[in-house]
């Protein structure tokens, strides 16, 4: 399948059009942002690894019944995805507390909740992507409330699924950023990507963050956490 024409350039991807009006080409970029662009770098090989890792994740997903728009890797940095509209509901999954979570309710990093947490962001970078509940999303169009609930339970399943993976790796899957969208025919499923970027990684043993964690917080060693993450899930 070939590229057409670029319709959308992001922080980390580009977009292409196929001859197929419900196909797109995704293609990964080296670039790094944190903090609403007000950080910008370059990761070398992120776009790699994060098209790689984030193929293979879906696949496991589909597996276990969660739909995804994964259709086909064409190489290392560029994947076939179905065509999809995103619902502008950024979805935040957490497991142990980190980052804004526990800025904002004044608690140390590393607690181990009784059960996962689940919170919703408006998708725009405009406004900074502010939190927001069910009954905001509602009143704004966003969602309706069947979406929400089907939205919510594939979050929660897609954690189920990979926490456990990632255990048996000896890595502990702290929180993850989730988006979804509908295709052609309404039908909602997980879209975007589960990365680095979108997800925190701390080794199980020693807490070492294996994330984009590491570009925010001028951790160092960046390129090696991304390419740690590449072998635990491949080996390689």
């Amino acid at each position: 399948m070939e590229k057409v024409t670029q319709l959308y350039e992001g922080k980390a991807k580009k977009v292409y059009s196929t001859e197929d009006d419900n196909l797109v080409i995704v293609s990964y970029k080296d670039d790094a942002t944190a903090f609403d662009g007000l950080k910008k770098g370059t990761i070398v090989g992120k776009g790699v690894v994060n098209n790689r890792l984030s193929n293979y994740l879906m696949q496991i997903l589909e597996k276990e019944g969660v739909p995804t728009h994964f259709v086909e890797e064409l190489n290392d940095r560029e994947t076939v995805v179905k065509k999809v509209s995103i619902v502008p509901l950024e979805v935040i999954i957490r497991n142990i507390s980190a980052g804004s979570f526990a800025k904002r309710f004044g608690v140390e990093e590393g607690i181990v909740f009784a059960e996962p947490t689940i919170e919703f962001s408006y998708k725009n970078d405009d406004l900074h992507d502010p939190l927001m509940n069910a009954y905001h999303a509602i009143a704004l169009g966003v969602a309706t409330r069947e979406e929400i609930e089907l939205i919510k339970s594939m979050a929660f399943k897609v954690n189920s699924v990979l926490k456990d993976y990632f255990l048996k790796l000896g890595v502990k899957l702290v929180d993850f950023k989730l988006e979804f969208g509908k295709t052609a025919d309404g039908t909602i499923v997980l879209a975007d990507e589960i990365s680095p970027d979108t997800c925190r990684f701390w080794d199980a043993e020693t807490n070492e963050k294996l994330d984009k964690d590491r570009f925010r917080r001028d951790l160092g060693n960046v390129e090696d956490a991304y390419k740690e993450m590449m072998k635990r899930v491949f080996g390689q």
